[in-house]
């Protein structure tokens, strides 16, 4: 079963500002034209209704959207990297991987269409153009493109099906799928031949409604033996469920109680699902015989059971009947004609722009992002670009700073790759 992956994704970087110089024929002033990088693509997961499982992420899991193109002269800008859509089936839960802890929840892509932005773009450079003012009119500084978000996701697909068979290995779950319904699951006589989950459609008159067989569970499911917590939380996105019990076992009524046991030791939710009992195998002779045996010790508990042969078709009719007349009373009601379902889209806080101060040994390590990049796209050896660092500098308050960390004359200060003696 392929219903939960890690993938890791990365936003487009932003483009380079570029330094620029307007140099036309009779124009002996030109000025500073440097265009601003454009910046980089989104990485977006969308849920789409043509996927149903999550093995396209089997080869691939690494995935990036476009950088930003550099800006250019004559104040061109750049172009924007182009955003990367990774589509996933309806009913993925997108979660930031933790490293301590539990992961974090993004958002749960339950309807189609649904989409959220992981992993957002770096933004462009700003060009020397944006440098000039009436003390520097030949700027020779620019901004080096941001670096776009990376995350680490977990990917965990949990089908969403109106019905949901459950029980034992073995009692018939696939048999009875492909007689509901246009299925075509994996069908023999020993256990777990179904290894996920598989739906099919039913049709009652004008109403439609979606089976989910649920592969089968064992005792001690909910401590993840079998196939445990796989399919456990694939139960969580059914509105209701028929509880198939193989009538040919020594105890069918005690075998049901154990899967309800266990259902409600995972999730106390999943025993209060609305539930439809159904005994199959009629068709055998010895469950046939036991038939009265069995409807006295259900009707003794207090339950309402049918009885089938999924593999002859008998009862299969009326079990679908009544599982559509419960889902009239249990589905929501529709959505207005032409309503759009909302959008989960999870935004993530904007970066801190904030200028900090950490003193690491003798050195004060100035953090200002907007300025580390312009530092890291200058030529800082030259004098005439280092004095223009300073001002900038100066302007971002970068000096109230220092002298707030507590930072004397002759200590070195350090903003990215540039480090300098206090004065």
């Amino acid at each position: 079963m392929f219903d939960q992956v890690e993938i890791k994704v990365k936003a487009g970087s932003g483009g380079n500002g570029i330094v620029s110089f307007r140099r036309e024929k009779f124009v002996p002033f030109g000025g500073p034209d440097g265009g601003d990088g454009g910046d980089g693509g989104d990485v977006i997961i969308r849920a789409d209704a043509s996927i149903d499982t999550l093995r396209i992420f089997r080869q691939k899991r690494f995935y990036a959207a476009g950088n930003g193109r550099d800006g250019e002269g004559k104040k061109k800008h750049g172009k924007k990297g182009r955003d990367l859509v990774v589509p996933v089936p309806v009913g993925t839960v997108v979660s930031h991987k933790a490293q301590i802890g539990g992961d974090m929840v993004i958002t749960d892509l339950a309807e189609p269409g649904q989409f959220v932005v992981v992993a957002v773009g770096g933004k462009g450079g700003l060009g020397n153009a944006h440098f000039a003012s009436a003390t520097n009119q030949a700027p020779r500084i620019a901004q080096k493109g941001a670096a776009g978000e990376a995350a680490s996701l977990i990917l965990e697909l949990r089908i969403i099906a109106d019905v949901g068979i459950i029980g034992y290995p073995n009692t018939g779950k696939s048999t009875l799928l492909a007689a509901a319904s246009a299925a075509k699951p994996k069908i023999a006589s020993y256990p777990f031949t179904t290894r996920e989950p598989i739906l099919g459609a039913v049709e009652l008159g004008s109403r439609l409604f979606v089976l989910a067989e649920i592969p089968g569970l064992i005792d001690g499911a909910h401590l993840g033996r079998g196939l445990g917590h796989d399919f456990l939380r694939h139960i969580e996105r059914t509105r209701m469920l028929i509880h198939l019990v193989d009538g040919s076992s020594a105890s069918p009524l005690e075998n049901m109680i154990k899967v309800n046991t266990e259902l409600s030791l995972y999730d106390s939710a999943l025993a209060q699902k609305p539930q439809l009992v159904a005994v199959n195998k009629i068709d055998l002779p010895e469950v046939r015989a036991r038939l009265a045996e069995m409807k006295e010790a259900f009707s003794q508990a207090g339950i309402n059971v049918l009885f089938i042969s999924a593999a002859t078709g008998e009862g299969v009719a009326e079990l679908m009947t009544d599982t559509g007349q419960m889902l009239v009373q249990i589905i929501p009601p529709r959505r207005g004609e032409g309503e759009k379902p909302p959008l989960k889209v999870f935004r993530p806080q904007p970066r801190d722009k904030g200028i900090s101060v950490r003193k690491e040994g003798d050195v004060f390590v100035v953090v200002a992002p907007e300025l580390e990049r312009i530092i890291a796209a200058a030529a800082t050896e030259s004098p005439d670009v280092r004095q223009q660092i300073s001002r900038q500098i100066a302007r971002r308050e970068v000096r109230q700073a220092l002298e707030k960390a507590g930072i004397k004359t002759g200590d070195k200060a350090r903003l990215g790759n540039l480090e300098w003696e206090w004065a």
